[in-house]
């Protein structure tokens, strides 16, 4: 049976602490930028390329943007596949996620394998658990690093690990349990390649069945892609069966992520008091609202004077139109009738 070994550090607990923090913040933000789909657009874009980049491959993440918008690239094809089936294999958890699936199964788990290797790997290969051994070496000394189980052993073990991984455990967040998962995942190395993709998908999904999505705007890939060394040092410490020092480095990149969304979203809803003035509601603006909201917060007014150095590229009645919308929904008040007039919060 598979039970997992850690300790709930102070580190653990105070890297939590922020998720949480973060989550909440986000979840009740009375003010959101009504291109909440660039956000996202951006997430996956990031995913993208840091999530195939920190397995090798050599595009630069200008190119995958263009890649995921049907842009041609000079590159090989096997690369460009690989970030064309990690958007696939995000769409696929949304959707997973979307239906509040009440278990990860086997299938989930080849299924997720299946998009992440089509068309790069043998037909054969493609969500089927390996058949041979293979072990891990370090790419610049060849000194073998970590040798997984046996191809024998991995139904067995990948059961085990599902029986846990679905067990109705109110008492483990969400955050370790996807933590846990991905470990335990790269442990068994059910697949012949791409399991440190499959295992890192499979901690995203997690996090958004356990109500951990923050609008699907953050990219785990990207915190693990910027020093690659340390990632793999960290999954090969939790190789003596203790997940402790692993799940500290999980829960900071996590606690990091939410964290630089939260930033983004902060900017915009500063004032507490104005979720109280929409009855919860949240309100969306257009991308040029929320740089005048974010002057106004840093100056504490805005006139007309102001708009060339906000919009330098806009005219001043498209600037007004704006800020009257801005009135019109209870964010902000003009104060005097005259040119001189200011906009500030209300």
């Amino acid at each position: 049976m598979f039970i997992p070994s850690y300790q709930i550090t102070n580190k653990i607990l105070n890297n939590i602490a922020k998720i949480e923090a973060a989550e909440e913040m986000i979840r009740h933000s009375p003010l959101l930028p009504l291109w909440e789909k660039q956000f996202r657009e951006d997430a996956i874009v990031r995913s993208a390329y840091h999530g195939t980049h920190i397995e090798g491959n050599p595009l630069h993440k200008e190119d995958a943007k263009d890649i995921l918008q049907g842009k041609d690239i000079v590159g090989r094809p096997r690369d460009i596949q690989e970030i064309i089936n990690y958007r696939k294999v995000i769409e696929f958890i949304d959707e997973e996620a979307a239906k509040k699936i009440d278990k990860i199964t086997e299938q989930v788990i080849r299924k997720i394998h299946r998009i992440i290797a089509y068309n790069i790997l043998n037909q054969d290969a493609i969500g089927e658990f390996r058949s041979k051994q293979v072990v891990i070496k370090n790419s610049e000394t060849g000194e073998v690093t970590f040798k997984p189980p046996s191809p024998l052993e991995v139904p067995f073990l990948v059961r085990e690990f599902l029986y846990w991984l679905n067990k109705d455990d109110r008492d483990l967040h969400p955050v370790l349990k996807a933590g846990i998962a991905h470990h335990e995942l790269v442990r068994i190395h059910p697949f012949i390649d791409g399991n440190g993709r499959v295992a890192r998908v499979l901690a995203t999904l997690i996090l958004f069945l356990g109500g951990y999505d923050i609008r699907k705007f953050f990219s785990l890939e990207e915190y693990y892609d910027k020093d690659a060394i340390v990632y793999y040092k960290n999954l090969q410490k939790a190789s003596s069966g203790d997940l402790s020092v692993w799940l500290e480095y999980f829960t900071f990149g996590a606690s990091i992520e939410f964290t630089k969304i939260k930033e983004k979203i902060l900017k915009l809803s500063k004032d507490v008091k104005l979720k109280e003035k929409f009855g919860g509601k949240q309100i969306y603006l257009t991308e040029r609202q929320v740089k005048i909201i974010e002057y106004i917060q840093e100056v504490g007014y805005v006139q007309n004077r102001m708009f060339s150095s906000i919009f330098p590229d806009i005219s001043e009645d498209s600037v007004l139109r704006e800020l009257q919308d801005l009135i019109k929904k209870g964010i902000i008040k003009k104060v005097g009738s005259t040119k001189g007039a200011r906009y500030a919060t209300v």
